[in-house]
């Protein structure tokens, strides 16, 4: 094997990966960049994931992706080959968010896996972040099933195409230190230390878990038997209720992951408890601006204030082609407009002219990104503190 199977955990559209992003792409050439949509395509918005997902590796990486379109499985003849042909010329091969239910659906029986065992023996490059990383393993986490709908606990068979490529028989979670429950316990994917303990006894003997954490990869050298993790989490092997992990920076060669190997165990620890997230979030940033503005309020300086919206803004401007599914964005939004409206108390309405002209610029970018309803919800805040924008042929104007 040759390839470089890319894991990530999540952030695969975000700020905090596009240097590890231009890294990984170094190592395919000018070979094709191909975007594999399967596990949205359930999705109404697939059409706007795909071209925010294009968007950032255009802005942020200068490659130009081509987007294969599997939402369902195609149709015998021209339109199978038509796909797969386009999938077998990919030097670089990625999926993201979505269900990984819904794309073990649409792969299964399908010619599929063997693409891209393919891309990757040709010394190629498979990215699967988020719900298509969960596919990899031999078993697969019903997230949706689980976490939204109350069913209970259970594997689904996954692709296993992780153990065909390095001889682990791992199952892959991503997703695994998230922190998005506050005190109740997320981790794991959203299911929490309770229901991965219950799920964990009834993988096969030989199985183990690797868990990618948030905004991290794990890069698994096949011709050189090693794995690299980049990013700013950790990865962590599960072996029997039992957890070992090594943090971004670390090189680990295959052989740590084998049963004979040693293995420093530490019982995983109950959630008592969630810390504030580092800043490496849309979330986390809100958190620190808003303890700003409310710090910068409460002594009666609107510059103060002024800043902390700007830098708000800015981090939405940041994270604006995130396909992230979760709810940050509309949680910085909420954020960004109780801002506003409490500016609106202190007088001198020049002073917020360099905060208006950025929401303007920012609603121009998310009107450019297709996010309609971030647009439209700026436009609706500023109006609703006398701002009136008008979008003209030139140019978006505002009084």
């Amino acid at each position: 094997m040759t390839g470089l199977l890319v894991i990530m955990g999540s952030g695969e559209t975000a700020p905090t990966m596009v240097k590890p992003h231009r890294e990984i792409f170094k190592r395919c050439g000018d070979r094709a960049a191909v975007l594999l949509d399967t596990p949205y395509g359930f999705q109404e918005n697939a059409d706007d994931i795909s071209a925010k997902a294009v968007k950032y590796f255009a802005d942020s990486t200068g490659r130009r992706l081509a987007v294969v379109e599997w939402r369902t499985t195609p149709a015998p003849g021209l339109p199978l080959e038509r796909a797969l042909s386009g999938l077998r010329e990919a030097g670089w091969l990625f999926a993201g968010p979505g269900s990984p239910t819904y794309a073990l659906r649409q792969w299964a029986e399908t010619p599929i896996p063997g693409v891209l065992a393919e891309v990757l023996e040709s010394d190629g490059v498979v990215c699967f972040a988020s719900a298509a990383a969960l596919t990899l393993g031999s078993h697969t986490i019903p997230v949706y099933e689980i976490y939204k709908a109350g069913i209970d606990p259970h594997w689904v068979p996954g692709l296993d195409l992780f153990h065909r490529m390095t001889g682990l028989p791992a199952v892959i979670i991503p997703h695994y230190d998230n922190a998005e429950g506050g005190h109740h316990d997320t981790r794991f994917c959203y299911l929490g230390e309770r229901r991965l303990a219950l799920l964990e006894p009834l993988l096969p003997a030989e199985s183990f878990i690797i868990g990618i954490d948030e905004h991290t990869a794990g890069l698994f050298d096949l011709a050189a038997g090693t794995v690299e993790i980049v990013g700013n989490g950790g990865l962590t092997l599960r072996r029997g209720g039992v957890s070992q992990r090594w943090p971004a920076g670390t090189t680990l060669p295959f052989s740590v992951f084998s049963p004979s190997s040693s293995f420093v165990a530490s019982a995983p620890a109950p959630v008592v408890s969630v810390d504030p997230p580092p800043l490496t979030s849309l979330a986390a940033s809100t958190l620190e601006t808003t303890a700003r503005f409310e710090a910068s309020f409460e002594a009666h300086d609107p510059d103060g204030c002024v800043a902390a919206a700007l830098d708000l803004e800015q981090a939405l401007q940041d994270w604006i082609a995130d396909t992230d599914v979760s709810d940050e964005r509309e949680q910085a939004r909420a954020a960004l407009r109780g801002m506003l409206v409490r500016l609106a108390s202190f007088a001198g309405p020049d002073r917020f002219t360099p905060l208006v002209s950025a929401l303007v610029e920012l609603r121009t970018a998310a009107r450019s990104g297709r996010d309609f309803a971030l647009s439209d919800s700026l436009r609706d805040v500023l109006g609703s503190v006398g701002v009136t924008i008008q979008d003209t042929p030139g140019g978006t104007l505002w009084v």
